[in-house]
């Protein structure tokens, strides 16, 4: 991607983000909003912190089955999936997904087709879990907004058949071979060498859904480790004074992540006020209360993957650098290796 079309698609993450953001907090009594703020309680909030990070062990845990790599610490595994979040919170494009695919390849030489098909995969699963909090959390919300009936029918689809393509390629690895094969014998040798080194990459990383164990790993990992994450949200509600009920906060993590998918600016400013707002607002929170818990919990998994992240970030011996020039880590480290 040319570095003009960069700028013109981080510009409209912008923008996307001043929309939502003016959604959110339109029409509020911003004094009330701020009023709420400043009557939390911190020692809710410090628990908070805490259960996210265990949350974040929780997600390293699931990406160790789909990696089927035993020989990487699951210490390992958290620190880069912190550099994950805080690349994703600072950059545009996803650039901590690459961070976390370039930092296995340079200390595990995990080849980065395989990681990266294993982080999309991760967000599949992902995408259904948020899908199965929604349609749990409707079965007690009596009256969902129409914005969370059109998340629920736009995402059910979309991940469904993302899941349907994924293990059809597991189960049946031939069908990619194959179309890889009629592609390669029409490209420059070296090309259709990469080019099917890629694909074999791919089906590696897809290896963790043909094994019944670390897909049964895979799947129970992902309902705990967003069941506890959504225990941070039930925190901070309790900081705010607030009781909604559990069915509310897994109503909120659905509708933030889901609404991920958004390409708004990075650390999805806006789309989570938005979003996380609405959860309570179903469920008959005020709406100024509503948006300040949406950005008190924001601040709490925004923050201490930020900076978590970046502290790890350091100690692989990179720099803030790295953040903006993540797809180039892999050439130089081929080189060295070279």
């Amino acid at each position: 991607m040319s570095i003009n079309r960069k700028w013109i698609f981080a510009g409209l993450g912008v923008v996307i983000s001043l929309v939502f953001l003016w959604l959110a907090f339109s029409n509020l009594e911003l004094a009330a909003v701020i009023g709420y703020i400043r009557q939390v309680q911190p020692g809710w909030l410090a628990l908070s912190v805490v259960v996210f990070i265990v949350s974040v062990i929780l997600i390293a845990w699931r990406w160790s089955f789909l990696l089927r790599a035993e020989a990487i610490p699951l210490s390992y595994l958290t620190q880069v999936v912190m550099i994950g979040y805080m690349g994703n919170n600072v950059y545009p494009f996803r650039t901590g997904e690459v961070l976390r695919a370039v930092l296995l390849r340079q200390r595990y030489r995990v080849p980065l087709a395989r990681s990266a098909t294993t982080i999309i995969v991760e967000r599949v699963f992902d995408g259904l879990v948020m899908l199965a909090f929604i349609f749990i959390a409707l079965l007690f919300i009596n009256a969902p907004s129409p914005e969370i009936q059109a998340t629920a029918r736009v995402g059910g689809p979309l991940f469904m058949g993302a899941v349907m393509v994924f293990f059809a390629l597991a189960l049946r690895p031939g069908l990619l071979r194959g179309l890889l094969r009629r592609v390669c014998r029409v490209l420059p040798a070296r090309l259709a060498q990469i080019v099917n080194g890629i694909g074999e990459g791919i089906l590696a990383g897809l290896e963790g859904l043909r094994s019944p164990k670390d897909l049964a790993g895979a799947v129970l990992a992902s309902f705990i480790s967003w069941l506890v994450h959504a225990g941070v949200y039930a925190l901070v509600a309790l900081a705010f004074g607030l009781q909604p009920g559990f069915p509310a906060m897994l109503l909120a993590v659905g509708m933030v992540n889901l609404a991920g998918l958004i390409p708004a600016s990075p650390g999805q400013i806006g789309i989570f006020e938005y979003f996380g707002g609405l959860a309570l607002v179903a469920v008959g929170v005020p709406r100024e209360q509503a948006k300040a818990f949406a950005l008190v919990t924001h601040v709490v998994v925004w923050l201490p993957a930020t900076a978590l992240g970046f502290y790890y970030l350091l100690r692989q011996g990179l720099g803030w650098s790295a953040i903006t020039h993540a797809g180039e880590l892999d050439e130089m480290e081929s080189h060295a290796a070279g």
